[in-house]
């Protein structure tokens, strides 16, 4: 498919300016040059943080955490960054963890989980887990999971796990999300070379964080759409980019939601990109879905249903 047809100029700019410090042939070069590379766009993109957040730093057992905070909040964000598992850390989602903070009004902790392959499945998920069970004990007030990409399959997870065990999930909000294994149909093909992530980059990404293959039998902590029972899960917001390989997951862990009697709504994103978070300041579509995504977080957290 022509996915330069699906773009407009704004988007098209974005993803040239991404490609300036970041080549598509990153995936050829070794884990320590693709971190440089994307560190290197990240900063291209980063704003600063709102006046009115206040940030702190702490350490959740061996993980480190971020901490934003605006006035006194009542509720809290657990924030799973994206990057593949590879790549990404507490400064490369900086600027979207305060505004989404100054956004909503909520306090927003942010995870730096161990990276792959340096720590391999299930060091991410287990981060991303001790730092729920600690802020349902630090900060009882209600908490709402949210997270890009990769970190959305990470802070999906951590939903099916927390079922029982951990009190006060209210929602998840989970952007352009990778949720399944399969990467051989779908817009896994229709968009196998889609600007800002591949089919190929994908199955990269999951190799190394395996080690390998995909596992033969199913692991919900690895990918939430190998989970066999999707009952009681907390009420989720998912978003999409159109031409993003990753766009079916949503459709595929909406249905499976839906059938199991869970709230859920999909938004995809027509004319957006992977990523797409990145370009909010210069992209009227990507600016747009980032007020969506503020808003879908605050209404979980105060417990609001407005999408039926």
């Amino acid at each position: 498919m022509d996915n330069d047809t699906l773009l407009d100029p704004e988007i098209r700019a974005f993803i040239r300016r991404s490609a300036d410090s970041y080549p598509g042939e990153a995936v050829d070069h070794t884990i320590e040059q693709q971190r440089a590379f994307y560190n290197d766009s990240v900063a291209q993109f980063r704003e600063p943080r709102p006046e009115v957040v206040e940030v702190s730093e702490a350490t959740v057992g061996y993980v480190q955490v971020r901490i934003y905070s605006a006035g006194d909040p009542t509720r809290t964000v657990l924030y799973c960054h994206g990057g593949g598992w590879v790549v990404g850390d507490l400064n490369s989602h900086d600027d979207i963890c305060a505004e989404i903070c100054a956004q909503t009004g909520y306090r927003v902790v942010a995870v730096d989980y161990r990276l792959a392959p340096d720590h391999q499945h299930p060091a991410q998920f287990d981060d991303a887990y001790a730092v729920a069970e600690w802020i349902a004990q630090e900060f009882p007030g209600g908490m709402v999971l949210a997270g890009d990409s990769a970190g959305g399959a990470l802070v999906a997870c951590v939903a099916h796990k927390a079922r029982g065990q951990i009190e006060g999930v209210l929602g998840q909000v989970l952007i352009y999300p990778v949720l399944g294994p399969e990467v051989d149909r779908g817009s896994y093909i229709e968009h196998a070379e889609a600007p800002m992530l591949t089919r190929a980059d994908m199955s990269m990404y999951n190799k190394i964080r395996t080690g390998g293959e995909m596992p033969a039998e199913a692991d919900p902590t690895l990918l939430p759409l190998m989970d066999t029972d999707f009952a009681e899960l907390p009420p989720t917001v998912l978003f999409s980019a159109d031409v993003d390989p990753l766009r079916d997951d949503c459709r595929d862990y909406r249905d499976a939601l839906k059938e199991a009697g869970v709230k859920v709504h999909w938004t995809n994103e027509e004319g957006l990109v992977h990523s797409y978070l990145r370009a909010r300041t210069t992209s009227s579509k990507a600016r747009d879905s980032f007020e969506r995504i503020s808003v879908a977080i605050e209404a979980l957290g105060q417990e609001l249903w407005g999408w039926d």
